[in-house]
């Protein structure tokens, strides 16, 4: 049976629960992966989501800060989280769906505002996090799995308005795509939006400091869908709901979709 996957930096599900509701509503995917809750696990509206169908959560979470959940309506069981580069962090959690996919959903570091970590930290932290992300899907290769979330880095000259603009700019360093390149391969891992949309501008988040983002479009790819290989063929459909970043007090991110006939 074919299943629906999206995955939507929410930027505060507590603040946005009435967004994540009305996406759940108008699009009604099987499974939804949140990044940067922001609440402790307690403190989610989850009983707004179950009254929609979502009855299956997963999550981590922590308070004010990061904090990430799977809403299903498909039965599934928590198979842990990783604290890579040993924040201490809620940035992880994987569960398995009852059809034996498992989803992995990130929100990986941002990254501060240098690209230097000889002087910013949270850079050296960003390149850690992803390094230890490709040492772990090196040493342990995933089958059956969906892998999805803010990953912060746009890899493609295309996943951005201008590659030579941002070339210098964090989430679009030559470091940063390096990394993130070496983390996909390491686990074999489609990107299955850009095997379904190969070519072209893609975006799926635009800053709150441009006063029209629609207008400007200087957007980049920042959130993920990626497919072990043995599962990649079976995906289809992708998209980014540009939209839902002009609903009102939106997430400065767009949902991302895919669907999978498993």
């Amino acid at each position: 049976m074919p299943f629906t996957l999206a995955t939507w930096n929410i930027n505060s599900v507590r603040l946005r629960a009435g967004l994540v509701e009305r996406l759940l509503r108008d699009e009604a995917p099987d499974v939804l992966c949140l990044q940067e809750c922001k609440s402790p696990v307690d403190k989610l509206p989850l009983e707004a989501f179950e009254a929609l169908g979502y009855g299956h959560c997963v999550a981590r979470g922590q308070k004010g800060y990061n904090g990430v959940a799977i809403l299903s309506k498909i039965p599934l069981r928590e198979t842990g989280s990783f604290d890579f580069a040993g924040l201490g962090h809620a940035r992880h959690v994987a569960a398995e769906l009852e059809n034996g996919v498992t989803v992995h959903n990130f929100y990986v570091p941002a990254g501060g505002d240098k690209p230097d970590r000889a002087i910013n930290e949270k850079f050296g932290q960003k390149l850690d996090y992803v390094a230890e992300m490709r040492d772990h899907f090196r040493d342990s290769r995933p089958e059956k799995a969906i892998l999805v979330g803010d990953l912060n880095i746009a890899p493609r000259e295309d996943d951005v308005w201008s590659h030579k603009q941002l070339l210098r700019v964090v989430s679009h360093t030559p470091i940063e795509v390096e990394h993130l390149g070496a983390a996909q391969e390491a686990g074999g891992w489609v990107d299955v939006t850009r095997a379904d949309i190969p070519e072209g501008q893609l975006y799926s988040w635009w800053s709150y400091r441009s006063p029209d983002w629609d207008a400007a479009d200087k957007g980049r790819r920042l959130d993920h869908v990626w497919a072990s290989p043995d599962i990649a063929g079976a995906a289809h459909s992708s998209r980014i709901l540009r939209t839902v970043r002009g609903w009102e007090q939106p997430s400065d991110h767009a949902p991302v979709f895919a669907t999978f006939d498993l």
